[in-house]
């Protein structure tokens, strides 16, 4: 069964940044198609990135210009760093996994079967 463990949010001022790590269990970062949604209070889980396993990386167009997402297969990581930080990126941040999905697929959260528990993350304006 696959288990992914997220860390790294926090609370950080508008225009700060963190960076977000998901620790996957066993070797699937590197096979896997990684994704990382968010859900805000009362809102629907959404999709922000997702890095497939040829590295290929997609994005909500709200996070194109200050979001990264990157892997470190070696360590079973992904990482999504978030720069300039806006109060509307507070949220939940999840990390999801599928070993199937295709470019068209990514930001389908129904897709993923795999999810970790979630790290908050609060930007104060």
């Amino acid at each position: 069964q696959v288990r992914l463990v997220e860390s790294g949010g926090g609370l950080v001022q508008a225009g700060g940044s963190l960076r977000l790590s998901c620790t996957a269990s066993g070797r699937i970062v590197s096979t896997y198609c990684m994704g990382w949604f968010r859900q805000a209070p009362g809102k629907e889980r959404e999709f922000v990135a997702a890095i497939s396993r040829t590295y290929n990386t997609y994005y909500v167009d709200s996070a194109k210009a200050r979001f990264t997402i990157s892997k470190d297969n070696a360590k079973n990581t992904v990482y999504l760093q978030m720069n300039n930080l806006k109060p509307e990126d507070t949220a939940v941040y999840y990390c999801a996994a599928d070993p199937w999905l295709i470019a068209d697929k990514v930001a389908d959260k129904d897709e993923y079967g795999a999810w970790g528990q979630g790290t908050q993350v609060t930007v104060s304006s």
